[in-house]
């Protein structure tokens, strides 16, 4: 039981009576809800998880995501040999059509990294003399040197 200075009058309430003896301020629920609200509002700190508690989920996001930017990519170019012309095929939505005559290829060169060479895959750059600067690089052609055979058999029969 302590005393205090009452909030009305400002004379001296003990804390266990209901009312100041004098002006009849009602002190012991003032007492009972100061008790109760904390003094300070002020923050002292948000807590958030941890990045590394979503480790994985970030890891199935990124080896999930890759494949079908892969598989949109794949299907958007289409190199076809014809007997008397060559034909690309860009796009999935909207469509780009190339066609070059196989006698106006001016050259044919490929690019292959080590591990490209590996696995028999590797980049193609078909140059025309049709136009100034034509050229159309095409990334990761399975058997590129095979192609280039074909392409070049095509100029010879033509």
């Amino acid at each position: 039981m302590a005393l205090i200075n009452c909030p009305e009058c400002g004379q001296q309430v003990s804390t266990a009576a209901k009312a100041c003896p004098s002006c009849g301020f009602p002190v012991a629920e003032k007492v009972q809800s100061a008790e109760a609200a904390p003094a300070n509002d002020e923050l002292l700190a948000e807590v958030r998880p941890s990045c590394w508690n979503f480790f994985w989920h970030w890891v199935f996001f990124f080896l999930v995501v890759p494949p079908f930017i892969a598989v949109y990519r794949r299907a958007s170019l289409v190199l076809r040999v014809y007997r008397n012309r060559i034909t690309i095929e860009r796009g999935v939505f909207s469509k780009c059509y190339q066609d070059y005559l196989p006698r106006d290829i001016r050259s044919i060169d490929i690019d292959q990294s080590f591990l490209a060479r590996l696995v028999g895959i590797g980049d193609i750059t078909i140059s025309t003399s049709a136009t100034a600067e034509a050229s159309e690089k095409i990334l990761g052609i399975p058997d590129p040197k095979g192609l280039r055979e074909l392409i070049l058999n095509q100029r010879k029969d033509a």
